[in-house]
């Protein structure tokens, strides 16, 4: 009798386990939608970038896709974030300064798609027309290279200096070949040129770090980059995400009317789309 009772308890334990064991895989089967939604995270800076990206949230949640943003204020961690994979793709650069800290930093990163252009401006609160910059007068500038060679390409279309034949993309002042004012050129990093026009006569801003300071780059600058611009902001991604289906239908969102027509309506050129 005593045996016949320690089979059945041992028979009764046996049977629990396995009900336990069936449970979360039933609690599962109830939760699919849940399970199978994919997570895509961005890196961006504040703005236009993650203005944009909240636009296409709504889109990428019918796919079954949760977009993540994650936010920085500055130009270099969102590329090391990315290449050691703690984000899916970012959301701040264009294409030459990508290359150019890929090149510098020996690590591999993509251009999957073109979104828009943010023409670079000169600003100033001291004077009202570059025509009045004074002899000697200092610039502040971006001081990673591909921006500072683009803020002196700027002023060379605009006649004011003139740099060597070769300097290419990534000019600096010492490739500068006429400098009729004697402009004085001070490289800060990007994120904190709008601070520096109080000390300065002026200063050449990223137009995403002008709308954070509250500047408006279709009136306030004394000059800036036209539409023409080479420097469209990219979507950048690791190399073996190229296929990758779901940034495929971020690049898809991405590159839609509806963000067109966002960035027409919000920004009022001072942000171009570049698709």
């Amino acid at each position: 009798m005593k045996k016949n009772i320690l089979l059945i308890t041992i028979g009764l334990l046996i049977l629990s386990l396995a009900l336990v064991g069936c449970s979360p895989k039933e609690t599962s089967n109830n939760d699919e939608t849940k399970g199978d939604e994919v997570v895509i995270k961005v890196g961006a800076t504040p703005v236009p970038h993650s203005e944009i990206l909240n636009i296409i949230k709504p889109k990428l949640k019918e796919k079954g896709i949760e977009l993540e943003i994650i936010e920085f204020t500055d130009y270099v961690q969102p590329n090391l974030a990315l290449d050691a994979k703690e984000i899916d793709a970012n959301f701040f650069q264009h294409e030459p300064y990508m290359e150019s800290f890929a090149s510098e930093r020996n690590i591999e990163l993509f251009s999957a798609a073109k979104i828009h252009i943010e023409p670079l401006g000169l600003y100033s609160k001291k004077i009202e027309s570059i025509d009045d910059l004074k002899d000697g007068a200092v610039i502040s500038i971006p001081n990673d290279p591909t921006n500072e060679g683009r803020a002196l390409i700027l002023l060379e279309s605009k006649g004011y200096i003139k740099l060597k034949e070769d300097a290419g993309l990534e000019a600096t002042d010492a490739d500068i070949d006429s400098n009729p004012k004697n402009l004085v050129f001070k490289p800060i990093d990007a994120a904190q040129l709008p601070r520096t026009l109080k000390d300065v006569d002026a200063a050449i801003i990223n137009t995403n770090y002008a709308l954070e300071a509250g500047l408006n780059p279709s009136t306030d600058p004394l000059i800036i980059e036209g539409s023409e611009s080479p420097y469209a902001n990219i979507l950048a991604i690791r190399p073996e995400d190229k296929d990758n289906e779901n940034i495929k239908a971020l690049i898809e969102a991405l590159q839609s009317g509806e963000v067109k027509e966002f960035i027409e309506e919000q920004y009022k050129g001072a942000i171009v789309p570049a698709f």
